[in-house]
C-alpha cells in the first residue's frame, strides 16, 4: 500500500488492532439472541483515534441481518467499554457499524462460477487452468 504525504500509519494498525478485539468481543462475549453470523471486515480510524467505522458482514436473509444490526447498535456501550479495557488508547473510540455486503457478493459470484463451470462441462467444454500460456 503506497502512502499519501504527512497519511500516519498509526491509525492502521489500531484499526487491525479494534478489528481483532471486536470480532473476539461479538464472538466470545455477546450474548444477545438476535446476534447471526457476524464477520468483521474492516474497520476506518479517524487519524486522532476519536472514532472507528466497523463495516460488518452478516450471514442470512434481510430480517437476520435487521435484527444483527439493531443488537450490534444496541451493543456499542458495551463493547466500548471493553475495548477501552483491552486497548491502551487514551481516549476510546466512538464505535458505529456499518453493513457491507462483500462476503455475500462474493458467495454470489461463487455460485455463478460453479454453474457456468457446470453448465460448461455439460456442453463439454474445456475451461482454461489460469496458468498464464496462452496456446496459439
Amino acid at each position: 500500500m503506497v502512502r499519501k504525504q504527512g497519511e500516519r500509519i498509526r491509525p492502521d494498525r489500531v484499526a487491525e488492532q479494534v478489528r481483532i478485539e471486536v470480532a473476539k468481543i461479538v464472538q466470545h462475549e455477546l450474548k444477545d439472541p438476535r446476534l447471526g453470523l457476524v464477520t468483521c471486515t474492516r474497520v476506518q480510524m479517524s487519524n486522532d483515534l476519536r472514532s472507528a467505522t466497523l463495516y460488518v458482514s452478516i450471514l442470512g436473509d434481510e430480517n437476520c441481518q435487521a435484527q444483527t444490526m439493531d443488537a450490534l447498535k444496541g451493543a456499542i456501550g458495551y463493547i466500548r467499554r471493553l475495548l477501552s479495557q483491552r486497548l491502551v488508547l487514551r481516549i476510546s473510540p466512538e464505535i458505529s457499524f456499518v453493513y457491507d455486503p462483500s462476503i455475500e457478493y462474493s458467495i454470489r459470484l461463487e455460485e455463478l462460477f460453479d454453474e457456468t463451470r457446470s453448465e460448461a462441462g455439460e456442453e463439454g467444454i474445456v475451461l482454461g487452468n489460469n496458468e498464464g500460456s496462452v496456446s496459439d
